[in-house]
């Protein structure tokens, strides 16, 4: 029996610390205040006292929001990832999805030993599948035309874009991606969908009603986003900062 602590996070993190407690774990958790825990779990005052004695600390995915905010949307009150981590002694195992460069540095700068689960590949397939759902369903709200017979873009060739690509087809959209790698191309004339090398890609922007991003790094920006039509809609699903210059969008 190991004693685990779940500090901030979405209903997932609840979810968790149901289950933890059903394998028979003593569960504390902090900054969930917003929902409905399991009995067996201990809401506590603060970071130091769920965190006390616990063999493993868990964060959320993504662990931080905008200025190093945790991400805690069922907490009363925002926190610093800094807070957190001043609550956690040195040496303490501490798991968090999807972490970004700044966090990392905090927790070594603070003796934490910061593991990320997103790098766990069975996770990030997993989580693929929820991103390109919700990717779909933000199209359908944001757009006033359907997904069957639209033209779609997806930028990159990596676990979100696979996900995609069926679930478009599905729906009777003209899918294409890009991607800049040979092999990801072959791949991608083989799931049904056009290839477009990355070299082509300026030229062809204004052909298509939507475009997802999941490369990280910047492939929208200025020069880029002048080519795309004004009716159409970006969804960037890449890791913060993104690949688009939103200011530019804007």
């Amino acid at each position: 029996m190991k004693r685990f602590a779940v500090i901030g996070g979405d209903s997932r993190q609840a979810r968790l610390c149901g289950l933890l407690a059903q394998d028979g774990h003593q569960v504390s958790a902090f900054a969930l205040e917003r929902c409905s825990l399991p009995p067996q779990v201990e809401l506590c005052a603060s970071v130091r006292e769920a965190c006390g004695a616990a063999d493993c600390v868990v964060l959320p995915m993504p662990v931080s929001r905008e200025q190093g905010m945790l991400n805690a949307p069922l907490a009363r009150e925002g926190l610093p990832v800094s807070d957190v981590f001043a609550g956690i002694e040195a040496g303490t195992l501490v798991c968090g999805g999807a972490v970004d460069a700044q966090t990392g540095r905090l927790a070594q700068e603070q003796g934490i030993r910061l593991v990320d689960y997103l790098a766990r590949e069975e996770l990030a397939v997993s989580n693929a599948v929820p991103t390109a759902e919700g990717a779909i369903q933000i199209a359908m709200q944001e757009l006033p035309i359907t997904i069957h017979q639209s033209r779609c873009l997806i930028i990159g060739n990596g676990r979100i874009s696979k996900a995609l690509q069926p679930r478009l087809q599905g729906l009777g959209a003209d899918v294409a991606v890009a991607a800049r790698k040979l092999h990801d191309l072959a791949w991608v004339r083989a799931a049904g969908s056009r290839p477009v090398r990355f070299s082509e890609l300026e030229n062809q922007l204004g052909g298509f009603d939507i475009l997802f991003n999941t490369a990280p790094a910047l492939v929208l920006g200025k020069p880029q986003l002048r080519r795309i039509s004004k009716d159409a809609l970006i969804i960037d699903l890449a890791s913060r900062p993104g690949g688009t210059d939103f200011a530019a969008a804007r």
